[in-house]
């Protein structure tokens, strides 16, 4: 077997492995990931592979959700609304070995859903709820978390 064809079947089966791991949703799936009763506080974050900012504060959502088990990350990738192909979101997820859940938006049209998502939202990114299901408490910040400001958000809704 050639080496390119050895370095193919990695690459497909790394790609295979971040496929199962950043399922493709619709909003009303969504939807119902942020408001079923949980334990745990959701931390939902709005992302793409193009947007800095997003990739910059990725490491401290994955570092609390491997240290708190009371909290739940989930990223949610806005890249379909501009490439219809999910593979650069896979090769992402694999390349920074992203442990969080990943699902991805296949959702074309923002200006119709921005607003069912967080009614203060613009649809910038990066964009951030942190829900606490069994109290209530909800908060959505739109723009870069720094260390320190997501652990903030989480204890105001516990």
């Amino acid at each position: 077997m050639s080496r390119f064809l050895i370095l193919l079947l990695i690459i497909c089966a790394f790609v295979a492995k971040a496929q199962e791991r950043a399922k493709i949703v619709k909003l009303p799936e969504l939807q119902e990931m942020i408001a079923a009763k949980s334990d745990q506080i959701k931390v939902i974050n709005f992302w793409a592979t193009w947007c800095a900012p997003c990739v910059k504060e990725m490491p401290l959502f994955e570092k609390i959700g491997m240290e708190r088990q009371d909290v739940k990350i989930t990223f949610v990738s806005m890249d379909l609304d501009l490439d219809p192909d999910p593979t650069k979101v896979y090769k992402f997820v694999t390349r920074k070995k992203i442990q969080s859940q990943v699902v991805i938006l296949d959702e074309k049209n923002p200006n119709l859903y921005i607003d069912l998502i967080d009614k203060s939202w613009s649809g910038a990114l990066p964009a951030t709820i942190v829900v606490n299901t069994k109290t209530g408490q909800r908060k959505f910040v739109e723009k870069e978390l720094h260390e320190g400001e997501l652990e903030k958000l989480i204890a105001e809704v516990q």
